[in-house]
């Protein structure tokens, strides 16, 4: 265990790599694991059990949730949430300043980006601020995201846009873009239902 353990709040075990820097005040729950050159601010709030890889930065004014899987390269701004079990692909983006300017100083004017419980955002993709990703949704490798997605929409492209729906267990559903129907997952059989432009799962 790090010697800079001392320096936080975290009450409960967390692994940090060597050359991990956690700042002093950061909250890291149990089980979670901080690799290599990655850096966490001492604002950041990150649940139990969750992995962040290579070279992760995490602002201050961000919350993550339990399990949640952060990949190389990923870096999570301040008014950024992501809820728990949310997948980040490796490389994939987040801003939370829709107007940047060099010259202009907007920390005032960041617009909150909510990713929703599941949801995975695939490699290389980008989320706009602003914008809240559903229940899990499932964002397609390099597509960007500008607007609110629904859960269990399954998003491709640039901008994205839907082409259909996946299961909790990241499946895609036989299930029309819009309309009626109901679909089960191929793999675990449980159901959804299709009403207009939301999928519920059936319990």
């Amino acid at each position: 265990m790090n010697d800079i353990l001392e320096k936080t709040t975290v009450t409960t075990a967390a692994w940090y790599h060597d050359t991990a820097i956690i700042d002093e005040g950061a909250r890291i729950g149990a089980g979670t694991k901080v690799w290599h050159f990655s850096h966490v601010c001492g604002g950041a709030q990150i649940g139990d059990g969750c992995s962040l890889g290579q070279n992760v930065f995490v602002g201050n004014d961000v919350v993550i949730g339990h399990r949640a899987k952060i990949q190389n390269n990923v870096s999570i701004y301040d008014a950024v949430r992501l809820e728990d079990d949310v997948f980040c692909g490796p490389s994939m983006v987040f801003t939370n300043v829709y107007n940047p300017r060099a010259a202009v100083a907007r920390k005032t004017e960041y617009k909150p980006t909510v990713i929703r419980q599941g949801a995975t955002l695939g490699a290389n993709c980008t989320i706009v601020c602003g914008s809240t990703v559903g229940r899990y949704a499932f964002i397609g490798a390099g597509s960007v995201v500008n607007r609110d997605v629904p859960d269990y929409a399954l998003m491709v492209g640039v901008p994205a846009r839907r082409i259909g729906w996946m299961s909790e267990h990241g499946e895609r559903l036989e299930l029309p873009a819009r309309g009626e129907g109901v679909a089960a997952c191929p793999v675990t059989g449980q159901k959804y239902r299709l009403h207009g432009q939301i999928v519920q799962r059936i319990d």
